[in-house]
């Protein structure tokens, strides 16, 4: 694909539209780009009729999707229809069929589990229940069906789609229903949207339900380990997941459990003698607490099952641990769902309804799926014979084609978790803990007397954190940590940014000193906003050459970034900064160039949603009120948009899409419309920290509450350093893990190839001072040089940034009227046919 034009430039609407660029990715096998980026003016698909219904297990982030599809189909003229109790209530017709309203679909997005209710049904696998329910479709004339549920519930719905010519014309026999309603209803077109907490369907990176399920796997582990600290116990929990161990092996990375059991890889050879002891060096180094996940489907290399009790009664029987067993269960798929599963379902229902728009009778049956940053659409029946497949191939015993069909994302948690749990620590790192002051002053005045274990154990590799603190930064470290010392390097953490260096706290780190790290938030390292320039570039040179550091990782945000180009500028002067330096994104505010996420972020939009739920609770009793937050994130939107499609928000004002009073009056009318006719009885309206200097929250707040008198009450609430406290998500503590373990992979490469004659590091390349980001669904190392051209200094935001796509969508689902939905259009065009081998990622 040629460049485009490279200026961000406003739309219709006043959206700043992102930039695009040359960059390209190969398309999907089984994808095409979803409609997520093309105008579509509203009103143009009047006359139809939609179904959706939900289907198999309930996950959390179906009715976000349910209130997607609604509202989407009410943005295109459509009629939507709620069938209830899934095939069942599609069988049964009657009420369980029935015309959804805009108030039906307020206040679910916050509700876990499905409204419009689920359920198995023997009478829709026969064809006569499928006749019936054909039938009760067309006395609606309902031809356009969402589909939401596992593999089984959409195929079949593409069997439905298949035989429903035939079953109209049976109709039509029996007298049921005329020739004329035969051919107004002649096709029927299916979209699916996966729901399951499982994460077991190939074709989309993520199902609707997985994350929010890990958040209670990992919310039960944390309160776990508190009592099991107390008494020296260790605890055997069994986790969801049927024959797919994504949740136990994304769970097992976030919580740090010292063995995981999962399908898809069986434990090798004696797995029994190697567990326990791996778990009796862990007890010597006066760990106090032991953590094992076990996925129900979990096998060993004999496909004969290996369960939770199995397991306790070796950690008993072997090691006289005081094992406890608890099975998780359908607490997995209970509770709020999760700000990222709401969005999900946000984006997939609105792209399902446009893909039934574009629905053709040769069309076959789509399901919509999650690609890096973008919605895809994927042929149905082909991603369900690739999810067979994978079960086919665990059946014969082939683990490592399963594994390869998972996808690129569940081969690298997989490869990261293989990396983790086969570190073992140095030997003189296994007493040094308990010592940790005294070695700490001995380090200061000598710091030859820090022992190694290897002859790279006089390269030092260093860690430091800049810029606010985020959850994320300590998982970040801890794996930066445990991967270099195995490495052989001798570790130094530079505590409280640069003011630390120049005070000489820099301190080497121990194998035991960051356990439990991944799951605290916060940074134990100490953390300051500040640049290079504010300490001086020259001072930090003298430090770099006074502690022999040959490698240095940066975990911060847009400080952080800036930092490192400030030091890469600086090179030709000083040649104690020509070291690889690696910086890893970490900021709640998503601001930072090169990487579509930063660590920190997810932790703060789940924050961010629980505090908009609580808001919109305490209006249950007071009624017809309107709530104002101001959310952080500098003159970055990205908290305030995502939240907002999160919380439900009627408008989110950012500085990307400039707004003004009319803007607002406008808003204001929305709300007082919605409140009075709409039988909603209150709304929210978030507003960025720098969204616009004259526009501050309390002016809106004050004239939301003069104009919207006496139909509503406004209050203003400042989220504050809220958004940036609490425990990190499974998504930060999975990502810096990850961001970290790569990390450490390029320094050890970098300082391998770099190291001259003399034994020293030395190296003036721009391409080794290098930011690490997750691009699309790749984790791609740019070098800051490069990023400092894509990138607003003033305003510390980049040029481009994904997101903005979002902000129609936040629109349309908030009832405006006047908005098109027009964003950038993602692009998938052929590039290097390598393409395959680059690693790939998602939000997991």
């Amino acid at each position: 694909m040629d460049a485009m034009d490279t200026s961000p430039s406003p739309n219709k609407s006043g959206v700043v539209r992102p930039r695009r660029t040359s960059f390209t990715r190969k398309m999907s096998v089984l994808g095409e780009p979803g409609k997520e980026g093309q105008q579509v003016p509203p009103g143009i698909w009047a006359g139809n009729s939609i179904g959706v219904f939900t289907s198999g297990g309930d996950s959390q982030g179906m009715n976000a999707a349910v209130r997607a599809v609604v509202r989407m189909g009410f943005y295109l003229g459509c009629k939507v229809y709620f069938i209830k109790e899934g095939y069942q209530g599609m069988v049964d017709g009657g009420d369980n069929i029935v015309e959804a309203t805009w108030s039906s679909v307020s206040g679910i997005l916050q509700m876990g589990g499905t409204v419009i209710g689920s359920a198995r049904c023997k009478e829709f696998r026969d064809r006569s229940g499928r006749r019936i329910a054909a039938f009760n479709l067309v006395e609606r004339s309902i031809t356009n069906l969402v589909v939401i549920g596992g593999d089984g519930s959409l195929t079949g719905a593409n069997c439905f789609r298949q035989e429903w010519p035939e079953l109209l014309s049976e109709l039509v026999e029996s007298g049921k229903i005329t020739a004329q309603q035969k051919e107004e209803n002649k096709h029927l077109n299916i979209v699916g949207l996966v729901g399951s907490i499982d994460n077991d369907f190939c074709g989309t990176d993520m199902t609707i339900g997985t994350d929010s399920a890990l958040h209670r796997i990992i919310e039960a582990v944390d309160a776990i380990a508190t009592t099991a600290l107390s008494h020296q116990r260790a605890f055997v929990l069994e986790v969801m997941g049927r024959h797919c161990g994504y949740l136990a092996l994304v769970g097992a990375l976030a919580t740090e459990a010292d063995w995981v059991f999962i399908p898809e890889w069986p434990p090798e050879g004696d797995w029994r003698d190697t567990l326990c002891k791996k778990l009796t060096a862990e007890r010597s180094l006066g760990q106090r607490l032991n953590i094992i996940l076990v996925a129900e489907g979990a096998i060993d290399e004999q496909g004969k099952a290996i369960t939770a009790d199995d397991v306790r009664k070796i950690l008993c029987d072997e090691l006289k641990i005081d094992t406890r067993v608890t099975v998780l269960g359908h607490v997995q798929r209970g509770g709020s769902p999760s700000a990222y599963d709401r969005i999900l379902g946000s984006r997939m229902g609105a792209e399902a309804v446009l893909a039934l728009m574009d629905a053709t009778p040769g069309t076959p049956a789509c399901v919509i799926s999650i690609e890096g940053n973008s919605t895809v659409r994927v042929p149905l029946m082909e991603c369900v014979e690739r999810t067979k497949e994978v079960q086919a191939n665990m059946d014969k015993k082939n683990f490592d084609e399963a594994v390869r069909l998972r996808g690129k994302s569940f081969q690298n948690n997989l490869n990261t978790y293989r990396l983790l749990s086969k570190l073992r620590p140095p030997s003189s790192h296994i007493k040094l803990d308990s010592h940790a002051v005294q070695r700490r002053q001995s380090w200061k005045q000598d710091p030859k007397c820090f022992p190694f274990t290897d002859h790279r154990a006089h390269r030092n590799l260093a860690i430091m954190n800049i810029g606010a603190p985020a959850c994320g930064m300590n998982a970040a470290v801890r794996s930066f940590v445990r991967i270099s010392l195995t490495k052989g390097f001798r570790v130094l953490g530079i505590h409280d940014s640069f003011d630390g260096l120049i005070r000489n706290e820099v301190y080497p780190m121990t194998w035991t000193e960051v356990q439990g790290w991944a799951g605290k938030g916060g940074s134990f390292l100490g953390t300051k906003k500040q640049w290079a320039h504010d300490v001086g570039v020259g001072k930090i040179a003298l430090k770099f050459a006074e502690f022999k550091l040959d490698g240095l990782m940066i975990v911060g945000g847009f400080e952080a970034f800036h930092s490192a180009y400030q030091l890469a500028e600086a090179r030709e002067s000083f040649p104690s900064l020509c070291i690889p330096i690696v910086v890893i994104p970490c900021t709640i505010s998503n601001n930072i160039p090169g990487s579509d996420f930063s660590l920190g972020a997810d932790t703060a939009l789940n924050e961010i949603t629980d505090i908009c739920d609580r808001i919109k609770q305490s209006a249950t009793g007071t009624k017809r009120r309107v709530f104002v937050a101001e959310t952080m994130g500098g003159y970055c939107g990205y908290l305030a948009t995502l939240a907002g499609l999160a919380s439900g928000a009627d408008a989110a004002y950012i500085y990307e899409e400039r707004f003004n009073v009319m803007d607002l009056k406008q808003d204001v009318e929305h709300l007082k419309d919605k409140i009075q006719n709409a039988g909603v009885q209150r709304g929210l309206v978030l507003r960025n920290e720098m969204a616009n200097e004259n526009y501050t929250t309390d002016f809106i707040n004050r004239l939301f509450s003069e104009e919207g008198s006496p139909v509503f009450t406004t209050r203003m609430n400042v989220l504050g350093h809220m958004q940036q406290g609490g425990y990190p998500s499974p998504f930060d503590r999975n990502y810096g893990t990850k961001m970290a373990a790569k990390g450490v992979e390029w320094l050890s490469e970098m300082v391998e190839k770099y190291t001259d004659e003399k034994g020293n590091v030395r190296t003036g390349n721009a391409d080794t001072v290098v930011l690490l980001g997750m691009l699309r669904r790749h984790l791609t190392f740019t070098p800051v040089t490069e990023l400092a051209e894509e990138t607003d200094f003033d305003k510390r935001i980049p040029k481009e940034q994904w997101w903005l796509k979002l902000r129609p969508l936040l629109r349309i689902l908030a009832k405006h009227s006047v908005v098109s939905y027009e964003v950038e259009a993602e692009i998938k065009a052929n590039i290097d046919d390598d393409d395959d081998d680059e690693e790939g990622e998602h939000i997991l």
